[in-house]
């Protein structure tokens, strides 16, 4: 299994909520060069926080990517989510090939769970960084982290 993990592009600092915050222009540029690690690669699909920010980015490498399937939003890959939780609902999907657009710091600890077995080695993922993992399963400390791209 692949598993990509993509955090969302610089936001603005402040909105009416969190979950409102929106891309900057410099996001946008940020999500386009992450975008660009990913072409060629044979994603199954692109899920994506509920959050306008995580949104916009999916939508940015949905397009950049011309994915065919539309983006899947859950509401299980927000910045305070179970790292446990994201853990069994990538087991449940059954895919091979899947790219998570999220937030710090669940990305963080994501990526951090999965390659050491516990949550007290996150990964530094900055504005646009996308972690690359591979292993037979995603489970706690059984993937590698390949490669880790962060955005300028």
């Amino acid at each position: 299994m692949k598993l990509w993990v993509l955090r969302h592009g610089e936001a603005q600092p402040r909105a009416n909520t969190d979950a409102e915050r929106r891309l900057t222009a410099h996001g946008r540029e940020q999500v386009l060069r992450s975008a660009a690690h990913l072409l060629g690669q044979p994603l199954q699909a692109i899920i994506a926080s509920p959050y306008v920010r995580a949104q916009q980015t999916a939508a940015l490498v949905h397009d950049a990517l011309g994915f065919a399937e539309p983006v899947r939003t859950v509401p299980w890959l927000t910045p305070e989510s179970n790292v446990q939780q994201v853990i069994g609902e990538l087991e449940r999907l059954g895919l091979e090939h899947v790219l998570l657009v999220s937030h710090q710091p669940l990305v963080g600890s994501l990526v951090g769970m999965l390659e050491h077995g516990h949550v007290q080695q996150p990964a530094p993922l900055g504005t646009a960084s996308l972690a690359e993992l591979e292993g037979d399963w995603p489970l706690a400390g059984l993937m590698s982290l390949s490669n880790l791209h962060h955005a300028p």
